[in-house]
């Protein structure tokens, strides 16, 4: 099997900021496939909170390449290569592959029901809770929002803020480890100031290598690993301390392991999320199977680029389609 590999590079619409900092362009490493006259294709988003780069991505894909060449399949491929960007490509590519070897789609190689379409999450830049009222104003016709916190005492203000500008959206929050662990009496008091608010989730309100304090807290709304959740082997911890998780691809390394979460994670009794990082189409294709049945979906990536790569998927508002034939599958 042959394999070529690209990096691309896709300003957004406007500059997206967390309490990591702020990106102006989404870099992605696309992998295509090729064997006996069929191709696949798949897309990653380095993230270098996991210490990726475009770079050190593309080296460890290519270090693969004998071994793709020698045979290497996706199964195969879990075992290679670990959880992470790099195999998530690789591993997209191979059910694209796989799909046109069989000459049908990767939702029937899973025996799945055909996708219906999913409303994702929309998510506001973190800024100033006057910044983000003005954001939340403009984004008021979409049911579901998600807001950036920083941890710095104004978050109260900005999801107030947020609820002024969009009065009937749903609202989840994504701290982003910004809570502290230390402080147990401060993380209930804003959980509860964020319940009072109407929010309905809250996305890793502590770092996820310091989270224990959660299994003992009262939190009188849903809590949602983020960080803390990459592939089924963390399971067994997160149970205590969340009531769901989130699934990304370039964390689990593939839709083949989140797969397995998704699955592990019901049987715990736990939600699923299905998030993304900030990617084009061919990012959310495979996630798109994923998200069928999840309690909520965050596959906006699209929605903040300047433009999409062609095809792409289709968004009525925040209603996102099933993929389109010849996008990834």
């Amino acid at each position: 099997m042959d394999m070529r590999l690209r990096s691309e590079v896709y300003p957004l619409a406007t500059t997206f900021t967390i309490s990591r900092g702020s990106k102006n362009q989404a870099d992605v490493v696309v992998v295509e496939v090729e064997a006996g006259g069929h191709i696949g294709r798949g897309e990653c988003v380095p993230y270098p909170r996991y210490g990726e780069t475009v770079k050190a991505v593309v080296a460890t894909l290519e270090n693969v390449r004998p071994a793709l060449a020698s045979g290497l399949d996706r199964t195969t491929l879990q075992q290679t290569l670990p959880a992470g960007a790099a195999r998530n490509a690789l591993d997209c590519a191979l059910w694209s592959w796989e799909a046109a070897q069989a000459s049908c789609r990767v939702f029937e190689l899973l025996q799945a029901p055909m996708p219906k379409p999913v409303t994702t999450a929309y998510t506001l830049s973190l800024g100033t809770p006057t910044a983000m009222e003005a954001a939340a104003s403009e984004q008021s016709n979409r049911p579901l929002l998600k807001l950036k916190l920083a941890g710095d005492g104004l978050d109260t203000e900005r999801v107030a803020g947020v609820r002024r500008g969009a009065p009937d959206a749903r609202v989840i929050v994504d701290a982003n480890e910004g809570g502290n662990p230390q402080d147990a009496s401060s993380l209930v008091a804003q959980l509860a100031q964020l319940a009072d608010l109407g929010v309905e989730l809250v996305e890793q309100p502590l770092p996820a290598d310091n989270d224990a304090l959660l299994a003992q807290i009262e939190h009188p709304l849903p809590l949602c690993a983020d960080e803390s959740c990459h592939t089924m082997h963390d399971m067994p911890r997160l149970q205590a301390c969340y009531d769901l998780v989130n699934i990304k691809l370039d964390k689990a390394g593939g839709l083949t392991e989140a797969l397995q979460l998704r699955d592990a994670a019901r049987v715990a009794g736990m939600g699923v999320m299905v998030g993304c990082m900030v990617g084009t189409s061919l990012s959310m294709a495979p996630a798109l199977l994923l998200a069928q049945g999840a309690q909520v979906v965050d596959l906006d990536g699209p929605l903040l680029l300047a433009q999409d790569r062609t095809p792409g998927l289709h968004y009525e508002g925040s209603l996102l389609l099933p993929a389109p034939v010849g996008l990834w599958d």
